[in-house]
């Protein structure tokens, strides 16, 4: 999840005056962070949809692992792929504007905020219906509210901590109040709330992971499902929102089947061989030569390079620095220079990455050069509990010359481990105190990582440093990333373009110990606590650049990861069977706005035919 800042959009909003406490409240069909909405209160579907596309065919996309729950928004169980079409939230954003401009009206038909955002009122729309036929009301919206916050996932409670109420106004009326004034970004993080059906819920325990379907409001219901092995949905024919603005053009096929495979391997197989119809790559060897069948030759299938304008965020190799080999910083850097990207990325990867320098890598928030300006005012009063050289060397990631021998940060690494208190014994790195080795292991889900990982251990391994790399399946794997039990990890810390509220659940204090939170690192310092509150109370877009940008330097000199890489590109292939609109979409794929064209599906299945 990610949270957005907001502000009204001006142009489409109507500005009342509430007389029991002269505030200038808006009101409008959406909200957005600076300007104006692209789109006006009478739009009527977004740019890159075909209004009138063709409704019917099956689109069929793959999952790997296994599955045993419907609720996706608790701790226990493993959620289902695509269970997210049973349910919507009250705003919905758009693909043709930042992640952190348009929201618009989805189950909300209008919003409203005071000038010093201390509250938001939502108005439901009254055609709003559960799939049984029963209505939407307020009364979802607060349990929705309060079984996330008290039952649910520990994610929910960090990222709405700033709200003190919630009070129903009417059956479609409902007010968020807050505990703080002029964070832009409340508002907007309450639109993106999940509204769940009350009255299922009466009659089932919220907190246990089942496979009892539950009842939706969304455009797909489940059809059928087989426990870890697929899942189906079909379109909900009489869907009461079919023409919303927001929806029109998008939920084209009539089923949505997930199959589900045992690792990303086999799943490759699989689409080769039309088990299923889309699959966005993420595995460079694969892109570069795992699809060179004669059907991609025959255009059976097409292979395609998007441009990706999304932000990057961060992926990494991650610390767990509640063990206590890694709490220490000059250890963490030592082993991050013993990572060689550069032969990597020309061994491996054939050249297709760029290595990531930001925890907000392609926001335009990332830290460059050494801190000026506001950015340094904001970290000045926290010098004496940060690295000296975050005020005088530009933070830069290890680089090396590609050519696998590494023997300078090799060298640098040694060294910083001799002042860490390491010394070689019989050639195992071992604490000069306890006499206890440096050795730890890295849990993999995707096997697919350790031709990746093996390399690395090897440049440790020259170090004195022992590593274990254990790739596990996917139910052991989230357990155990849940409750903190593993010493290093590859993971992913996504970013909006505007960061706040979801940073408490990554780098905050009092996260670091809630199984199940997003601190993975397991990090507890006042000042990152700090500079969290001065992104989530930035009044503007200056004062969230600096904070933001302080937080990314703190973070990076503490060396809690070892960044890896990222892309520019969306690879995805798919079978010949789509039409597509016109005007594709400025950030992401869009799929849902894709149909099934008959004529194309005729031909493929003409030519698989005639292949055979």
């Amino acid at each position: 999840m990610r949270a957005l800042l907001t502000a009204l959009g001006l142009a489409a909003s109507i500005a009342l005056i509430s007389s029991a406490n002269a505030q200038t409240v808006t009101k409008s069909h959406g909200q957005t962070l600076f300007g104006t909405l692209k789109y006006p209160p009478d739009f009527a579907h977004f740019d890159y949809v075909r209004p009138d596309a063709p409704k019917g065919g099956q689109l069929v996309l793959s999952a790997t692992g296994t599955f045993d729950s419907f609720n996706q928004f608790i701790v226990k169980g493993t959620p289902a792929a695509g269970v997210g079409f049973l349910f919507e939230s009250l705003m919905t954003g758009s693909l043709d504007e930042a992640d952190t401009s348009g929201q618009y009206g989805l189950i909300a038909e209008s919003v409203e905020v005071p000038d010093d955002f201390s509250w938001v009122i939502y108005n439901l729309r009254h055609e709003a219906r559960w799939h049984d036929g029963k209505p939407l009301t307020a009364d979802d919206v607060i349990f929705s509210f309060e079984a996330l916050t008290t039952k649910g996932h520990p994610f929910f409670r960090a990222y709405y901590q700033n709200v003190i109420d919630v009070e129903k106004l009417g059956p479609h009326r409902v007010r968020f109040s807050f505990n703080t004034k002029n964070n832009r970004e409340l508002p907007h993080i309450m639109g993106q709330l999940t509204i769940l059906p009350k009255h299922f819920y009466d009659n089932v325990n919220f907190e246990e992971s089942s496979l009892v379907p539950p009842v939706g409001s969304g455009p797909y219901r489940v059809k059928g499902f087989e426990a870890g092995r697929s899942i189906n949905y079909e379109r909900v024919d009489d869907y009461w929102g079919a023409q919303l603005p927001v929806n029109v053009g998008h939920y084209n096929f009539d089923e949505i089947r997930y199959d589900y495979y045992r690792d990303t391997t086999v799943a490759l197989e699989a689409f080769k061989g039309h088990e299923y119809d889309y699959r966005a790559e993420n595995t460079a060897k694969n892109w570069a030569t795992g699809y060179n069948v004669p059907a991609l030759d025959q255009g059976l299938f097409l292979k395609e390079e998007w441009p990706d304008r999304s932000s990057h965020g961060m992926q990494g190799f991650i610390f767990n620095i509640r063990k206590p080999i890694f709490n220490d910083v000059n250890v963490r850097e030592a082993i991050s220079l013993a990572f060689d990207f550069e032969w990597a990325n020309k061994t491996l990867f054939y050249g297709q990455y760029t290595r990531t320098t930001s925890y907000f890598e392609s926001t335009g928030l990332e830290a460059e050069g050494l801190p000026t300006g506001l950015e340094r005012e904001i970290l000045e009063p926290h010098r004496a509990a940060l690295p000296p050289r975050l005020f005088t060397e530009a933070y830069n990631v290890p680089t090396t010359d590609g050519s696998g021998t590494n023997r300078r940060n090799m060298r640098k690494a040694a060294s910083l481990l001799r002042e860490a208190g390491w010394q070689i014994v019989d050639g195992v790195l071992s604490n000069e105190k306890s006499g206890k080795p440096l050795e730890f292991e890295v849990l993999l889900i995707q096997p697919e990582f350790e031709r990746i990982v093996l390399p690395f251990a090897r440049n440790l391994k020259k170090l004195g440093i022992e590593v274990r790399v254990r790739p596990v399946d996917t139910s052991q794997y989230i357990n155990r990333r849940r409750s903190f039990d593993f010493d290093m990890i590859v993971d992913s810390f996504g970013q909006s373009f505007s960061p706040g509220n979801e940073q408490r659940d990554f780098w905050g204090s009092d996260r670091a110990d809630t199984p199940g939170s997003r601190n993975l690192i397991g990090v507890k310092d006042p000042v990152i606590d700090a500079l969290i509150d001065r992104i989530i109370e930035a009044p503007d877009r200056e004062h969230l650049a600096a904070a933001t940008r302080a937080l990314d330097r703190v973070l990076l000199w503490n060396h809690f990861v070892i960044p890896q890489w990222h892309v520019g590109i969306h690879r995805i292939a798919y079978w010949n069977k789509f039409g597509q609109p016109e005007t594709r979409p400025k950030f992401g794929i869009g799929i849902m706005s894709w149909w099934i064209d008959p004529e194309k599906l005729a031909r493929l299945d003409t030519r698989k035919k005639e292949s055979r």
